[in-house]
């Protein structure tokens, strides 16, 4: 097959959208698909065999890492030349509505996919009022496709009582080499703790932006006074965050990649994520991937990757020490903490990319094969 792939973020820039596209894309190449990549440019030309298209974007104000590229005629041209038998857009906002728009055009089967839940977000940048709106765009823009995609239960059961049509469960994924528990490094540790390796270690990874919720990390961090906190990843909040987190033993290390990564979450003793906006919650994966327990709010997709009290804790974001209760009782207990390690790498191991990627594969057959159906009738 050849697919079009339309996303409103690609690399260099760092989240978890990026990342499933990532292995998305490589596995689809592997399989014999061609894959041509429409994103804000970002000075890649390709990647694992697939032509990225870059189209020239402007900084989001509140974000200046995302960019909103805006569709311009050069995509009918590249369209017209790749003859996609698929067209996907990722998060359509803007550069994906001109996917949508092409999709049309052209008679292109569309399928849709759902990975952030901008509804939510708009309550931590003080626009909650347009929640209502959003939704009504957001519904517009997916029911033009034949499918529409969600990582998470809770995000199907979302979108459908949205009035979203045509939706399923695009199964989660992560890369179980790449972390992995053998990772564990007293280099890492020692880092991540500023030279207190014997402390209590926590950890967050992800972007640092208001809807992410790492505020609330400071009254566990506290409750805790010898323990350690490591914030991995960057973002517009980092500023604000620093502040907030002054005279605490909190690490802002900023980005960290490839096999460092990966040993940042195996040396370290809990993975705290009080995100309660989360589709699903990719970074948690890799957390259980490297054997490390799991502190997360019970909301969003992360139930269906947290099984509470076997392969971590959850606990409920309204509940104002609910993280610390949890937090406390997984430092508490060793022996405790090292079945949960073992059973969230045993949760972590049945979710490769590869079989992710066949499943998507068989919704790009059923919807093509579809659309030929109709054609011929």
């Amino acid at each position: 097959m050849r697919i079009a792939l339309f996303t409103e973020t690609f690399l260099p820039k760092v989240d978890g959208i990026v990342t499933r596209l990532k292995h998305t894309v490589e596995h689809l190449q592997k399989q014999g698909d061609e894959v041509l990549i429409f994103s804000p440019e970002g000075g890649l030309k390709e990647y694992k065999g697939a032509r990225i298209n870059g189209i020239k974007g402007i900084p989001l104000p509140l974000y200046p890492e995302l960019k909103l590229a805006i569709p311009n005629p050069s995509i009918n041209f590249a369209l017209q030349r790749f003859k996609p038998d698929l067209i996907h857009v990722v998060n359509p906002a803007v550069l994906g509505v001109g996917g949508i728009y092409y999709a049309k055009k052209l008679n292109i089967p569309l399928v849709a996919s759902y990975h952030t839940h901008l509804p939510q977000y708009l309550h931590h940048y003080n626009l909650g009022a347009f929640e209502g709106i959003l939704w009504e765009l957001l519904k517009l823009a997916h029911n033009q496709a034949q499918l529409n995609l969600c990582t998470s239960t809770a995000m199907v059961n979302e979108l459908i009582s949205h009035g979203i049509e045509r939706v399923d469960l695009w199964q989660r994924g992560v890369d179980t080499d790449s972390f992995h528990p053998s990772l564990a490094s007293s280099h890492m540790r020692n880092k991540l703790s500023q030279g207190h390796p014997e402390a209590p270690l926590l950890l967050y990874v992800g972007r640092v932006s208001a809807e992410k919720e790492i505020d609330k990390i400071k009254p566990v961090l506290e409750s805790i006074p010898e323990a350690r906190l490591a914030i991995v990843g960057n973002g517009p909040a980092r500023p604000e965050l620093e502040t907030h987190f002054a005279n605490t033993n909190t690490n802002f290390v900023g980005y960290l990649h490839g096999s460092e990564l990966g040993a940042a979450y195996a040396s370290a003793d809990a993975f705290v994520f009080p995100s309660s906006t989360e589709t699903l919650g990719l970074v948690l994966l890799e957390a259980m991937a490297a054997g490390c327990p799991v502190v997360a709010a019970r909301r969003g997709g992360i139930p269906d990757i947290v099984t509470d009290g076997v392969n971590g804790y959850m606990f409920n974001p309204d509940e104002a020490d609910g993280a610390i209760a949890a937090t406390t009782r997984l430092l508490g207990d060793k022996e405790e903490r090292e079945q949960l390690r073992q059973n969230a790498r045993l949760e972590a191991e049945k979710w490769g990319w590869s079989c992710a990627t066949a499943q998507l594969r068989n919704f790009y057959k059923e919807v093509v094969s579809k659309n030929n159906l109709s054609l011929v009738a």
